[in-house]
């Protein structure tokens, strides 16, 4: 929307003389936007966890771990070689859980 900069402005004074009924009217139409929800339908759209997923298919592609990738032994999280914090026992651990 252009705006034109020439245009007198409103002062404080007009701002003041808005009639109520056009502030009613503007109030009732920002809440005229909203959607009441009913709770029961939103409670039937949530899954409960532990819900049987047994028939769902995942489309995604798994990438086996890289030469400069390790798996740490404490959150067993696949990081990158720079985020190795020690190794004993071959055991590796990243940086977060060393901290």
């Amino acid at each position: 929307m252009a705006t034109d900069y020439d245009s007198p402005r409103k002062t404080d004074d007009d701002l003041s003389e808005d009639s109520l009924q056009e502030l009613q009217a503007r109030r009732s139409d920002k809440s005229s936007g909203s959607i009441d929800i009913d709770e029961t339908d939103l409670a039937e759209s949530l899954e409960l966890p532990g819900a049987d997923l047994s028939n769902e298919e995942l489309s995604l592609r798994v990438i086996p771990r890289q030469a400069d990738e390790f798996t740490c032994s404490r959150c067993f999280l696949v990081h990158h070689r720079s985020q190795l914090a020690s190794e004993k026992n071959g055991q590796q651990v990243c940086r977060e859980c060393a901290a």
